[in-house]
């Protein structure tokens, strides 16, 4: 099934079934039930079939789920069996420690080159790559196969250099500017808007009873 018949909220829902799988994988559960997998996700029983269900269901009624299976099937449907190219725009502190955590690779995103456009942060190394001059964007990308651009930079900077982003051909941005990036439709963009997380998390505690 294509992905403009599955909505948001089960997209979103597929990193955590993938996380909570490789879980039970350590633990060494070879098969779980729906209801099992509920009461360790808190998410509904149904809910976990019916979400399934939009990609085939994976298991069989009163016999559960084989959790490898499960695990590698969820794991193709979001194009984790494929080694993912990044590129990031901004050698920040942001920038830096998103660049530095090691459980990317481990999930087949390799951090292959990052950009900034200040002297002094050019030619500078994070994690083994140097920092390239932003100047050399589209040439890089020219050269190179990218499929995800992630941009780490003030929002005045981030719609521009999205513009050339989109312009060298890259499908995918996964932005932290706090902008919302204007996009052809034909492009994917993730927005990470950490402010808005924290205004989120203050609402539900204000609210909690």
């Amino acid at each position: 099934m294509s992905e403009q018949h599955i909505s948001g909220a089960i997209i979103k829902r597929l990193p955590r079934y993938y996380r909570y799988l490789e879980e039970l994988l350590t633990e060494g559960v070879e098969r779980i039930s729906s209801q099992e997998l509920s009461e360790r996700m808190g998410v509904t029983a149904s809910q976990i079939r019916q979400d399934l269900n939009h990609f085939g269901g994976f298991g069989q009624q009163g016999y559960g789920y084989k959790v490898l299976y499960l695990y590698e099937e969820i794991g193709k449907i979001m194009g984790m069996d494929r080694i993912k190219r990044i590129i990031m725009i901004g050698a920040g502190n942001l920038g830096q420690a998103i660049a530095n955590y090691a459980n990317y690779r481990k999930r087949g995103f390799f951090i292959e080159a990052i950009f900034d456009k200040d002297p002094d942060k050019i030619g500078t190394e994070v994690q083994g790559i140097i920092v390239r001059d932003i100047e050399t964007l589209e040439e890089y990308i020219k050269l190179n196969p990218v499929d995800i651009a992630t941009i780490t930079i003030p929002k005045e900077q981030a719609v521009p250099v999205a513009d050339r982003l989109v312009k060298a051909g890259v499908k995918g941005i996964w932005n932290y500017a706090h902008v919302d990036l204007d996009v052809p439709a034909d492009v994917c963009v993730e927005n990470v808007h950490l402010s808005e997380s924290l205004m989120s998390l203050s609402y539900r505690i204000k609210n909690q009873k």
